[in-house]
């Protein structure tokens, strides 16, 4: 998909192959991840990026979740707290260099960081 970024990595973690109306999601998000990682210049750990419904119920995942639709992944980054990679992705999105979405802390060890490529503003913490 992208030079850091394969469709494995951002496809559904139960084994499901993405259905072919993400794909495209998919495409957008990784090359968005893709911004993130040369600004920041260091490897993203996807922990979540397409989710499958049956997927998104077992981990608790909202109804609407945007995983579900392709454009959304929870990533760590080693040496980055969520809060660190909450503002240098705020600092993207205000240059216009990331696609506007939601943005979201999740606070488990380490802090994880929501991104989504959904087009308009939301933001939470949890």
């Amino acid at each position: 998909m992208t030079p850091h970024f394969s469709l494995a990595e951002l496809d559904c973690k139960c084994g499901c192959d993405a259905p072919a109306r993400v794909l495209a999601r998919l495409q957008v998000l990784a090359e968005a991840l893709e911004v993130l990682r040369e600004y920041i210049g260091a490897p993203i750990n996807v922990i979540s990026g397409y989710r499958c419904p049956k997927r998104n119920v077992a981990v608790g995942g909202a109804p609407l979740s945007r995983h579900l639709y392709g454009d959304a992944a929870d990533i760590q980054v080693d040496g980055f707290t969520g809060a660190q990679l909450l503002e240098v992705t705020e600092e993207l999105i205000a240059a216009g260099t990331l696609p506007e979405g939601g943005l979201g802390i999740y606070r488990s060890k380490p802090m994880t960081l929501h991104y989504d490529c959904r087009g308009k503003r939301t933001r939470w913490v949890h």
